[in-house]
């Protein structure tokens, strides 16, 4: 029950960081005309074609932004309106190729410089940097801190992977641009958390749940969600577990808010609440296998051995080539004393996994009720090879042998035993004495 957060909810994850990621690389158009040109300064094929934009007729734009610039090739509204038209008609080099003619014209315009630094992302061309840069440092045309905001959160994206730490610095100017917006602090709390700075990480994710506490947002939930694992890596289960429960009250359907709140509560010792809560995830999201089986371990610890043994057994059906599951299944159905099928099962868990020196043991016990004693003796012999002897493995080998009437190793091996239990296997340790005295008899 160690586990973090499951699949189900690192693709929340991955989604919250995509729609982040969309968000500050998506396009958008505007007038980027200087406040002190007026639209009689322009071709009339400028104010055609920005209305043609507005009716997404991107056709008809097109042409009328290309007679613009036969008029004037250094018109970098022009340009700029082309670039847009043609990323939207997705002709991206054709796109890239009109915003660089519209940066070229007039290098100082923010929204031509951050359009065209979004292409060169999307191309994967090194370029990018450089015009995302430029865009951090002019002002746009509306929304000032909105824009030069949206400018530092694309940079920050594209740097994470290559300069960590730019791209931090790049989350904090963003944020001091937009304070109200929770999206930078998710960012680089993500980032530290990769980084292996949970300290950080931690202060990131508590300031997007002071910004924003409406946990119906994904980007608090997923905050949320972050500083839960921080929580359960550092032991401080007591502050996850009333964080995880006001999410679940207020997100009933969401399925990785209800798993990550069980595995709290299971490394509480909290067990029922705990099945209630990976149930209640199961329900929204019923083919999570690592819940599943996260299920069935609680089960097994509460002693609700048929619960358990159905989920296994449902497993093994859609997995039937885990070895671990067939020896998870072994092990239930050993406890519910059904020894037969038990035995069959350790049998399929070694032909997929030859190697298990524990399965060998359970095999051996398995075996023994079964009374085969030949397979308990061989399976007992594997595991003398993979793991060191036990005073449980010598009693085993010794009733075997003794059933077998091999009466010298079977007093060979209960002496072993006696040697080993030092008194913590009374019951056993009475037995055998008691079988040695008999076989110490018989040679008399």
């Amino acid at each position: 029950m160690k586990r973090p957060i499951t699949k189900a909810s690192l693709l929340i994850v991955l989604l919250i960081v995509l729609t982040a990621c969309a968000v500050a690389f998506a396009q958008t158009h505007t007038t980027v005309r200087h406040y002190k040109e007026r639209i009689d300064d322009q071709p009339p094929e400028i104010a055609q074609a920005e209305d043609a934009i507005q009716k997404n007729d991107f056709t008809t734009a097109e042409t009328l932004l290309k007679k613009a610039i036969d008029k004037d090739s250094n018109n970098y509204q022009a340009w700029f309106d082309l670039g847009f038209v043609l990323n939207r008609l997705a002709r991206t080099d054709e796109s890239i190729a009109a915003y660089r003619k519209s940066v070229a014209a007039k290098p100082e315009v923010f929204e031509s410089n951050l359009n065209l630094g979004l292409m060169l992302v999307r191309a994967n061309n090194p370029d990018a940097e450089q015009f995302l840069r430029a865009a951090t440092g002019l002002k746009p045309t509306a929304h000032i801190e909105e824009g030069q905001a949206r400018a530092w959160l694309a940079l920050a994206h594209l740097l994470e992977n290559r300069k960590p730490e730019d791209a931090l610095q790049a989350y904090r100017k963003a944020s001091e641009l937009t304070p109200k917006d929770p999206e930078p602090h998710l960012s680089a709390g993500l980032l530290h958390e990769r980084q292996k700075e949970p300290s950080a990480a931690e202060a990131e994710y508590k300031q997007v749940l002071t910004l924003d506490p409406r946990s119906i947002d994904p980007q608090t939930t997923e905050a949320a969600i972050g500083l839960t694992n921080l929580y359960m890596k550092s032991g401080r289960l007591g502050e996850a577990e009333p964080l995880l429960r006001r999410l679940a009250a207020e997100r009933p359907d969401d399925a990785g808010v209800h798993l990550q709140l069980g595995r709290v509560l299971a490394a509480q010792g909290k067990k029922d609440d705990a099945i209630t809560e990976i149930q209640a995830g199961l329900k929204l999201a019923p083919g999570d296998t690592e819940a599943q089986r996260d299920l069935a371990d609680l089960l097994v610890t509460s002693k609700k051995l048929p619960d358990a043994e159905k989920i296994y057994r449902d497993l093994i059906t859609g997995h039937p080539n885990d070895a671990e599951l067939h020896q998870l299944l072994g092990e239930v159905l050993l406890k519910e004393r059904k020894f037969p099928e038990a035995q069959q099962e350790f049998m399929a868990t070694l032909k997929l996994k030859p190697d298990l020196g524990v399965t060998y043991g359970s095999l051996a016990v398995a075996a023994n009720e079964n009374q085969n004693y030949a397979l308990t003796i061989k399976a007992l012999e594997v595991r003398a090879k993979l793991l060191p002897e036990t005073p449980v493995s010598y009693f085993l080998r010794a009733t075997a042998l003794d059933h077998l009437r091999d009466y010298k190793q079977a007093a060979q091996y209960y002496h072993l035993f006696l040697d080993a239990a030092s008194g913590k296997y009374p019951d056993e340790e009475w037995k055998a004495r008691h079988r040695l005295v008999w076989i110490e008899s018989k040679k008399r």
